[in-house]
């Protein structure tokens, strides 16, 4: 990872195996862009995104539990998706994007879900990640 100077702002580089990998984890989730657009301007509660609710907001695909929706956000955090909201008391249910997250979701934006729609092989190596939990930096 390595820092760069654009538009007089601060912006982090990724490699694209980071975001290669970042991409097929958030691809291969249950939840949909709509989740990580909403997350670009304030943080999510786990409570928005199980359920019915999740449905209706279109927040994910299939309705999830909430145990379900904290253990893919947790993946999401350790491919440094996401990162958990903290207040003055210390964390909350509440999750929100990385610099990672906004790159792989400027990434996928412009894409069809047609088009970002994970393959048997991405499924596969993402379940292997989530079963080894390579640390971040290893793997494709």
């Amino acid at each position: 990872m390595a820092l760069a100077e654009s538009n007089s702002a601060l912006s982090l580089r990724y490699s694209r195996r980071s975001l290669r990998r970042a991409a097929r984890a958030f691809r291969c989730s249950p939840f949909r862009l709509t989740l990580l657009a909403n997350m670009r301007s304030r943080s999510i509660s786990i409570r928005q995104v199980c359920g019915p609710g999740g449905l209706t907001s279109g927040y994910s695909r299939r309705s999830l539990a909430e145990l379900q929706a904290e253990n893919e956000m947790m993946w999401l955090i350790a491919v440094g998706l996401l990162r958990r909201e903290v207040d003055g008391q210390g964390l909350t249910d509440s999750f929100r994007l990385t610099p990672l997250g906004r790159q792989v979701f400027e990434q996928l934006h412009p894409l069809s879900p047609a088009q970002y729609r994970p393959t048997l092989v991405d499924h596969l190596y993402n379940a292997w990640c989530r079963w080894v939990r390579l640390p971040y930096g290893i793997g494709l």
